[in-house]
């Protein structure tokens, strides 16, 4: 579960006041709101990667507001997917396990693990520099949730798929929602992809957000 609770967020002019909303266990939530009402603020808060002003952020009712964003258990896939492009796909799947310094047969384990679950086992030696939209979304995915994650945060993940693309990956993603009992915080300007993939959906209109079950 992640809670936001009276989170006030400020950078330079912008500012977003009293953001208040609760994702439960497992509940996939869609984030939407109009290009610059802060969407992305939001999320980068959450993870760590922008200070908060006030406010509380709660994961399982604890505070993280705090913390380094390692320390967080938080998978984050960016909106560009943000690939090392030097590494393989093996690589990129096992960098969050090595910074946690995790034995380097657990890594190779969990890599395979992931490239199957991910359909990108065939993929694994390959550059980054290489791979269409869809592998690599598939692989910011697969590095995002290696560490086994209690939230998944995804800045507009499909955003740059083609129809038959986002498809495969809404299959990919509901069924990773099944098996996995994610938790997630799903950035979109998608009506269609709400409808999709998410339980709750979360609007910014003029500053303020709502909350609404699909």
């Amino acid at each position: 579960m992640i809670e936001c609770k009276g989170l006030t967020i400020e950078q330079g002019d912008f500012k977003l006041s009293e953001v208040n909303f609760k994702i439960e266990e497992g509940e996939y939530a869609v984030l939407m709101g109009q290009t610059g009402s802060g969407k992305t603020t939001i999320l980068e808060a959450i993870c760590g990667l922008r200070p908060i002003k006030s406010g509380s952020i709660l994961l399982d009712d604890r505070e993280i507001s705090k913390l380094k964003p390692a320390e967080r258990e938080i998978g984050y896939v960016p909106q560009d997917g943000a690939l090392f492009s030097t590494m393989n796909v093996a690589a990129n799947l096992g960098f969050g396990l090595r910074i946690r310094k995790w034995s380097k047969k657990k890594q190779t384990n969990r890599i395979d693990e992931l490239a199957d679950l991910l359909g990108i086992s065939h993929l694994i030696n390959r550059k980054t520099e290489g791979l269409s939209g869809g592998e690599q979304q598939r692989v910011a995915l697969g590095r995002a949730l290696s560490f086994y994650p209690r939230i998944i945060c995804l800045d507009e993940p499909l955003s740059a798929l083609d129809e038959k693309t986002k498809e495969e990956m809404y299959q990919l993603l509901l069924k990773l929602k099944m098996e996995l009992n994610i938790t997630a915080l799903h950035i979109s300007h998608s009506k269609s992809e709400a409808v999709k993939l998410a339980d709750k959906v979360l609007e910014i209109e003029n500053g303020v957000l709502n909350s609404r079950l699909i």
